[in-house]
């Protein structure tokens, strides 16, 4: 289990990020085709029989009360026909199986794959749903092999379908599936009558419930990445399985259980008063090759043990299947919405509380693609006052230059009293090298929030804008028909724009960058050399990892460039005044020179005991 599941994608992501805004700062300141279920009538639906006859032959009541002599067998049932039952909800059409009583399949209503046709969550056996126990003679009972008995209640907006494991009129296991057709809730009740005669109570039984995650998505890395098992224990903390590779872990007291499909999940809900005791989850990943069509992404796993109740089994559970809408699966109130990865920490915080209700409410008025283009604006102006605050730093930083150049001149061979000068240049000019830095370094919240929202922004699915016909997909204007490693099999253009609108906002910033920034220091990095280099290497990475990324990420930071460099220019030509800011400075000069801070005294003391330790060698 990894606490904040960060994969090498993402650790090469955050680097990305990191070294673009570093760079930035020293530029400026900163599935194949499924077929669609078809809908009978109700009077098609199955109605109940017994198993009862052939069931007598194998265990009658008389040989419940000698179970040692007679195992529980149901092997003759298996030679009945798979039988089901469909119930056609506002939400999904599911389907019911006769054989272990369990969803067969469940397709979803409203949403499509990339290939346009119905997403199914469940569907060709690629889920599970199994009760295993002990009789009193010691064998291993498994619910998903032996044949249930159907029939169907319909109450109106609810529909319950009961499944029904016969023993003998008074010996059997039911399962009561409530379907709720206006929501995506399933609830499930199961119970027994007259089990206590053929169970073992001394040891539990176990839930054994197995998915297999169909690909949905173009690009199979990217809805890989995004596709992994969580779960949230102990009603306020949220963990997760490895999304890269084999994993499995063990938790107490878990209150849900999802199988996440990126945009899709798949979830087993527990009682509210009695959370799952003891859960072991195991998660395999599919995809041996990024470049090889496959039918699924991930294998999840989880198993829970169950207590009996007075001898017999007795459990309430709920299922969820449907979107990962962090509105919708907010509604249920049971923390369902915290399996949206919108980031840990404060990146979360920002997008559930900032960018969700803001971009919500601009894609209510516009086009999701001109949402994305006016949330973008909103940011870069609420930003705005923080790169003028850069800018102004630099400017004085331009300045103080020659002065510094002539203090690294002098001292050249004395650190110590290098920087001693310089910091009481800094402190007579009302100057702080780092203020160009420290306004600039309070965006990365922001920066990182924005690309953690949009790989998981549900509403931008299959929104078109352009030529991108998926806005939580890649743009791709260019198919190879073969796999380039780390780039793909496609050219994506919105990366391209993005970061030729990068090079260019770092062109134009280059030279003021390198006009402030002093001669290095002996043993110190040349950072007008490095700002050369990451001209050319930031808009090549960015291009490379975002070419499989969602074209709404890239449609963001192309126009978040665009503005920036607007910004930069009005700022420049318009607003700032170096002639007043080199005033200023003249006059700071003239007046008493201020105490050095707190900050200023720790350094120069570190300084000091720095130098003293080399003389002492």
């Amino acid at each position: 289990m990894e606490d904040n599941k960060i994969d090498i994608n993402s650790l090469i992501a955050f680097f990305l990020i990191g070294l673009i805004f570093i760079g930035w700062l020293y530029m400026t300141p900163p599935p194949p085709t499924q077929e669609i279920i078809q809908t009978i009538d109700e009077d098609e639906i199955l109605e109940e029989k017994s198993v009862e006859q052939d069931l007598s032959d194998i265990l009658s009541e008389s040989k419940i009360d000698d179970y040692k002599e007679s195992a529980l067998n149901f092997e003759n049932s298996l030679t009945q026909n798979d039988e089901f039952v469909l119930v056609d909800a506002d939400k999904f059409i599911v389907k019911f199986s006769t054989l272990g009583g369990q969803i067969s399949s469940l397709q979803l209503k409203g949403h499509l794959n990339y290939l346009g046709n119905p997403i199914n969550l469940i569907e060709s056996n690629n889920s599970s749903f199994n009760l295993d126990f002990t009789t009193k003679n010691g064998r291993i009972f498994n619910t998903k092999d032996q044949r249930f008995v159907p029939s169907l209640i319909d109450q109106g907006s609810v529909k319950k379908v009961s499944m029904k494991l016969v023993v003998s009129e008074d010996v059997f296991i039911e399962y009561i599936y409530t379907v709720n057709l206006n929501d995506y809730i399933i609830d499930l009740d199961i119970n027994s009558r007259g089990f206590y005669n053929i169970i073992d109570t001394s040891q539990s039984y176990n839930l054994n419930w197995e998915l297999n995650a169909f690909r949905n998505s173009k690009s199979i890395s990217y809805e890989n990445r995004y596709s992994y098992l969580t779960y949230y224990h102990d009603e306020d903390n949220i963990d997760y399985l490895s999304i890269s590779g084999d994993d499995e872990d063990d938790e107490e007291d878990v209150n849900w259980i999802s199988f996440k499909q990126h945009f899709f999940s798949s979830v087993l809900i527990s009682d509210k008063e009695k959370p799952f005791r003891n859960v072991e989850f195991k998660s395999e990943d599919l995809v041996q090759d990024n470049s090889t069509d496959t039918l699924f992404t991930k294998k999840f796993i989880s198993k829970i043990p169950f207590d009996y109740v007075n001898s017999e089994f007795d459990n309430s559970l709920k299922f969820y299947f449907g979107p990962n809408q962090y509105s919708q699966l907010k509604t249920y109130e049971i923390g369902l919405e915290e399996s949206v990865d919108f980031g840990w920490g404060i990146f979360g915080f920002i997008n559930k509380n900032i960018f969700v209700p803001l971009y919500r409410s601009l894609s209510g008025l516009f086009p999701y693609g001109i949402a994305i283009i006016f949330m973008t604006i909103i940011v870069r102006i609420v930003l705005a006052p923080v790169l003028y605050s850069s800018y102004v730093s630099q400017a004085k930083m331009k300045i103080l230059r020659p002065e510094l150049d002539e203090i690294n001149k002098k001292f050249k061979d004395n650190a110590m009293k290098k920087q001693q000068e310089m910091m009481s240049l800094y402190r007579k000019a009302g100057a702080n090298p780092m203020s160009g830095c420290l306004p600039g370094l309070l965006q990365i919240p922001v920066f990182y929030a924005l690309f953690m929202f949009f790989p998981s922004a549900f509403d931008l699915r299959q929104k078109s804008f352009l030529w991108a016909d998926d806005l939580s997909a890649y743009d791709s204007i260019l198919d190879f028909g073969f796999y380039i490693p780390l780039y793909g099999d496609h050219v994506s253009l919105f990366p391209i724009l993005a970061s030729v609108s990068i090079f260019f906002y770092m062109k134009m910033t280059t030279g003021q960058q390198m006009a402030s920034q002093p001669q290095p220091q002996e043993g110190m990095p040349d950072m007008t050399k490095m700002m050369k280099y990451m001209i050319y290497f930031a808009p090549i990475m960015m291009m490379v990892f975002f070419n499989n990324y969602s074209s709404g990420l890239s449609l963001y930071y192309f126009v978040s460039n665009l503005l920036s460099i607007a910004i930069m220019f009005t700022i420049k030509n318009y607003i700032l005044d170096e002639r007043k800011i080199r005033q200023q400075i003249q006059f700071n000069k003239s007046q008493p020179v201020k105490p050095p801070s707190r900050f200023q005294r720790r350094m120069q003391a570190v300084m000091e005991e720095a130098e003293r330790q080399k003389k002492n060698k």
